[in-house]
Parts: C-alpha cells; sequence; structure tokens
C-alpha cells in the first residue's frame, strides 16, 4: 500500500508523523481556517474573528517538540481521547484542541474552561467551547471550533455551501456564530475581550467544468477536494471516518472498486481529496 507523504505546495506538517492520533492532533493544530474572512454576505450581530495561517503555523512550531514526543510515545493522547464516548468527528476534532490547550507550556494560553454552559433560571441560553486568557496580549478570549466539509453547488455564493447533511451549511453555521454563539460578553464572570471561530475541516468544488471565480473568503492555503457522482478513472482509495481529518500514512485500503458515499484519496491526482455523493441520494432532500 502507498505511503501518504507532504507535499511542497502546503503547509502540511501533519503528515510528517507516524501516529494517526497524533497526525490528527497536528492537523488540528497546524491546519488553516478553511475560510480567511467572513463573507460580505454575512451579516453580522455579534462580531467574531479568524486566525491567520501564520497564526496557527507559529503554534505550530511551539508545539512540534512535544508532538515529536507524543508520536514516540502516543499513550498520554490515546488515553485522554478514550474518555470521549461520541463518534463524531467534530467532537473529537475539539477535544484534540482540548487536550493541546491543557499541554501547558508550549503555546501562550491559559485554559479557563471548555465547554462552560450559560444559563438563565431553567433556561439553557447556549454554551461557549473555550475560554482562554492569552498570556501575549493579557486578553480573555472565547473560541467555537468546527470542524467542516462543505461541497459547493451553481455560483459558488455563501448560500450554495452544503454538508453532508444538506441541512447544514455554511451560511447557516456562520449565521449560528454570529447570532447566538457569540453573544456573551462575559463567562465565568470574567470580561470576553476577544472573539474567535475555529473553523477547520475541507471545502470541495463541484466536478464539472467552469469558470466562476472562487469567493475571496475561500482559504486557498487550505488544500480544496473535488467532489461528485460519477467515479473518477483516478484510482483512489477510501478513507476511514478518523481519516478525514488526516489519512494515515499507511493506506488504510486498496483502490475503491465498489465506491459508496464518503471521501476518498489518491496522492497521484490533481484532486488529491474526492466526495462522493451517489446522485439519488444527494437530491433526496429536495424531492
Amino acid at each position: 500500500m502507498s505511503k501518504i507523504t507532504a507535499s511542497a505546495d502546503f503547509f502540511e506538517p501533519w503528515l510528517q508523523f507516524q501516529q494517526p492520533i497524533v497526525r490528527q492532533l497536528a492537523f488540528s493544530i497546524a491546519s488553516p481556517n478553511i475560510l480567511t474572512q467572513t463573507p460580505h454576505e454575512l451579516v453580522l450581530k455579534y462580531s467574531f474573528a479568524l486566525h491567520s495561517d501564520a497564526h496557527w503555523q507559529h503554534l505550530y512550531a511551539l508545539y512540534q517538540p512535544r508532538l515529536l514526543q507524543l508520536d514516540q510515545q502516543p499513550q498520554p493522547l490515546i488515553d485522554f481521547l478514550a474518555r470521549l464516548k461520541s463518534t463524531r468527528l467534530g467532537l473529537r476534532f475539539e477535544h484534540l484542541l482540548c487536550f493541546w490547550l491543557q499541554d501547558e507550556g508550549y503555546h501562550p494560553y491559559q485554559l479557563l474552561g471548555h465547554s462552560i454552559q450559560k444559563i438563565a433560571g431553567s433556561t439553557t441560553l447556549g454554551e461557549l467551547d473555550f475560554l482562554l486568557f492569552n498570556q501575549h496580549t493579557q486578553q480573555v478570549e472565547h473560541w467555537e471550533v468546527a470542524l467542516k466539509y462543505y461541497l459547493a453547488e451553481a455560483e459558488l455564493n455563501l448560500a450554495q455551501w452544503f454538508g453532508l447533511n444538506r441541512a447544514d451549511t455554511l451560511q447557516r453555521k456562520l449565521q449560528h456564530f454570529t447570532q447566538r454563539q457569540f453573544q456573551f460578553s462575559k463567562a465565568n464572570e470574567l470580561p470576553i475581550q476577544v472573539k474567535f471561530a475555529v473553523m477547520k475541516g475541507q471545502l470541495f468544488l463541484p466536478d464539472i467544468p467552469n469558470n466562476i471565480a472562487l469567493p475571496g473568503w475561500i482559504n486557498t492555503s487550505r488544500r480544496l477536494g473535488l467532489w461528485g457522482s460519477h467515479i473518477p478513472a483516478t484510482p483512489y482509495q477510501r478513507l476511514q471516518r478518523h481519516e478525514w481529518l488526516c489519512p494515515n500514512q499507511q493506506a488504510t485500503s486498496t483502490t475503491a472498486k465498489w465506491w459508496t458515499n464518503g471521501l476518498y484519496y489518491s496522492a497521484n491526482a490533481a484532486a488529491q481529496f474526492y466526495m462522493f455523493r451517489q446522485a439519488p441520494l444527494l437530491f433526496a432532500a429536495n424531492s
């Protein structure tokens, strides 16, 4: 089976590690956000920011010695994630970031809280993913984190990026950020001074010829994939669910012959990642 290595065209340092769980942790830190800025179509009620690519690269550089250590002795990371009972990939991503943030001494953050519920009487108003104190800026930060895979249709505008569940759209997620998740000005009796959306994962363009320019808010520093309902001529291998974060160094499957919905990888393809969706299922929600 093939060995998956880093490409010189993208900053993908997670591919140097051997342990799958360490590759996933390195991806969670080093990968850039899928967006460079909030789209102009988004009406902001509560403002939030996105970290730059350089910021994530700096944080990765600080943590690289620890990642190399974990690659040789991954048990602390394995034990930490073993406490996560959910199989949801987004929660796995959140807990990988939590492991890193609790690993003090490798970054400027002090973790003040995780999954903080805001309650008024018997009503739950919302929940904060992370409350942090940035020791460099001396500011309290609120982070909301999300791992998302969106497929573009038609003109590539904000309303036309759909998740695997078509009720989950990029527009709806960003609206949820600005209308609800970033509504709070205090947490744990501390004033929130800065709000960040940490939005990682991958965006997929339709595998059809078109001359439509990419929206300026798409982060092309993150490798884009293709999606479609036909089987490409290039051989691909199907990725296991955890490999959506980062493919294992050693391939976990042979070349796909019988295609089902899922994410496929080929080191030799122009688009290394291909999201296959069966056409009848793709449009079932619209019928």
